[in-house]
């Protein structure tokens, strides 16, 4: 999920239909309100966050620090009249890039991307067993082939395997998939997905790698 936050509601409209074209959820904060939710919202919906665009406000030196203090996702700052001297002062911000509009929302998620490596020093994909999944959006692999899936599954499988290990929650899912404020979309929609992706799963590595317990949640793990 992408959060944006920008003084003017036209912007903040603007980038969540364009990532929303894109398949990847966000939603739009005036300044004041994100400086109060960002320090108040649960650890969850904080850890579901993939990155936070900082758009015009007289708040944008504030944000990051405040942001900071609860996550370690990609801060990116987006300027109208960009000068050197405001992309210092960005950057001395705590900011993790300065981009220049107009930005194609693809761009972003390719930065932001690419500041999620750098950060935690990882390669482009993940293995766990003869699974691999990739951090640019292409389809995982099992044992060297290619396995198709819809977007969402794949997005669910992308986060059971990021968080391998251990259980998350069919909220925690949701909210990774979808977005922690939407409201058009029926929470339930994530077991119909993951049904699907297991029965996937099932039939081509001949068992079900994904262990669920009732009220606990969702797992994947090798042994």
């Amino acid at each position: 999920m992408i959060v944006v936050v920008d003084e003017r509601q036209l912007v903040t409209e603007g980038y969540t239909s364009l990532f929303g074209r894109e398949g990847i959820p966000s939603t739009g904060f005036y300044p004041v309100e994100f400086g109060e939710w960002v320090n108040t919202a649960a650890d969850a919906d904080i850890a579901a966050i993939e990155a936070f665009l900082i758009g015009q406000s007289d708040e944008s030196f504030a944000l990051p620090r405040a942001i900071r203090d609860r996550s370690r996702a990609p801060v990116i700052a987006v300027s109208d009249q960009p000068s050197l001297e405001t992309t210092l002062a960005l950057f001395d911000s705590g900011v993790d890039d300065v981009v220049r509009k107009p930005v194609h929302p693809r761009e972003i998620l390719a930065r932001a991307a690419a500041i999620r490596r750098r950060l935690t020093a990882i390669s482009s994909f993940t293995d766990i067993g003869p699974i691999r999944v990739f951090s640019d959006g292409r389809d995982p692999e099992i044992e060297g082939e290619v396995f198709a899936l819809p977007r969402r599954e794949r997005r669910i499988l992308e986060y059971l395997i990021a968080n391998r290990g251990r259980r998350v929650s069919k909220s925690q899912i949701f909210s990774a998939i979808y977005g922690i404020f939407d409201e058009d979309v029926e929470e339930n929609v994530v077991e119909s997905h993951i049904s699907k992706l297991r029965k996937k799963l099932r039939k081509k590595l001949g068992f079900d790698p994904v262990d669920s317990k009732r009220f606990l949640g969702y797992c994947i793990d090798w042994k």
